[in-house]
Protein backbone atom coordinates (compact mmCIF):
# COMPACT_ATOMS: atom_id res chain seq x y z
CA UNK A 1 0.00 0.00 0.00
CA UNK A 2 1.44 3.49 -0.78
CA UNK A 3 2.12 5.91 1.94
CA UNK A 4 1.36 8.89 0.35
CA UNK A 5 -2.33 7.97 -0.41
CA UNK A 6 -2.60 7.12 3.18
CA UNK A 7 -1.06 10.26 4.18
CA UNK A 8 -3.55 12.18 0.84
CA UNK A 9 -6.28 10.49 2.53
CA UNK A 10 -5.95 11.79 6.00
CA UNK A 11 -5.21 14.66 4.75
CA UNK A 12 -8.63 15.29 2.86
CA UNK A 13 -10.41 13.90 5.65
CA UNK A 14 -8.53 16.33 8.45
CA UNK A 15 -8.95 19.19 6.01
CA UNK A 16 -12.47 18.35 5.11
CA UNK A 17 -11.70 19.30 1.26
CA UNK A 18 -9.33 18.23 -1.89
CA UNK A 19 -7.96 21.50 -1.90
CA UNK A 20 -7.46 22.49 1.87
CA UNK A 21 -5.48 18.87 2.01
CA UNK A 22 -3.58 20.09 -1.19
CA UNK A 23 -2.97 23.83 -0.22
CA UNK A 24 -2.00 21.67 3.33
CA UNK A 25 0.61 19.28 1.55
CA UNK A 26 1.60 21.81 -1.10
CA UNK A 27 0.43 19.83 -3.87
CA UNK A 28 -2.13 20.09 -6.77
CA UNK A 29 -5.56 19.02 -5.90
CA UNK A 30 -5.71 17.05 -9.18
CA UNK A 31 -2.94 14.87 -7.88
CA UNK A 32 -4.60 14.62 -4.17
CA UNK A 33 -7.80 13.62 -6.15
CA UNK A 34 -6.06 11.08 -8.27
CA UNK A 35 -4.15 9.36 -5.61
CA UNK A 36 -7.38 8.92 -3.08
CA UNK A 37 -9.56 7.52 -6.55
CA UNK A 38 -6.96 4.96 -6.55
CA UNK A 39 -6.62 4.74 -3.29
CA UNK A 40 -10.59 3.60 -3.22
CA UNK A 41 -9.49 1.29 -6.23
CA UNK A 42 -6.76 -0.35 -4.42
CA UNK A 43 -9.06 -1.15 -0.99
CA UNK A 44 -12.31 -2.20 -2.97
CA UNK A 45 -14.51 0.47 -1.61
CA UNK A 46 -15.60 4.29 -1.39
CA UNK A 47 -13.92 6.06 1.35
CA UNK A 48 -15.27 9.59 0.69
CA UNK A 49 -18.60 11.09 -0.12
CA UNK A 50 -17.96 14.10 -2.12
CA UNK A 51 -20.61 17.49 -2.54
CA UNK A 52 -19.56 20.13 -4.04
CA UNK A 53 -18.76 21.87 -1.08
CA UNK A 54 -17.23 19.10 1.74
CA UNK A 55 -15.91 15.88 1.63
CA UNK A 56 -17.15 13.28 4.34
CA UNK A 57 -15.96 9.79 5.07
CA UNK A 58 -18.09 6.77 4.85
CA UNK A 59 -18.37 4.70 7.25
CA UNK A 60 -15.81 2.36 5.78
CA UNK A 61 -13.73 6.03 5.42
CA UNK A 62 -14.20 6.61 8.94
CA UNK A 63 -12.19 3.08 10.27
CA UNK A 64 -9.83 3.45 7.09
CA UNK A 65 -8.76 7.43 8.59
CA UNK A 66 -8.14 5.40 12.24
CA UNK A 67 -5.98 3.14 10.91
CA UNK A 68 -4.30 5.57 8.33
CA UNK A 69 -3.56 7.54 11.31
CA UNK A 70 -1.73 4.54 13.18
CA UNK A 71 0.44 3.59 10.43
CA UNK A 72 1.32 7.01 9.23
CA UNK A 73 2.58 7.78 13.22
Amino acid sequence: MNLNRLAYFAAVVDAGSFTRAAERLGITKAVVSQQVARLERDVGTTLLIRTTRRVHPTEAGRTFHARCLQVLQ
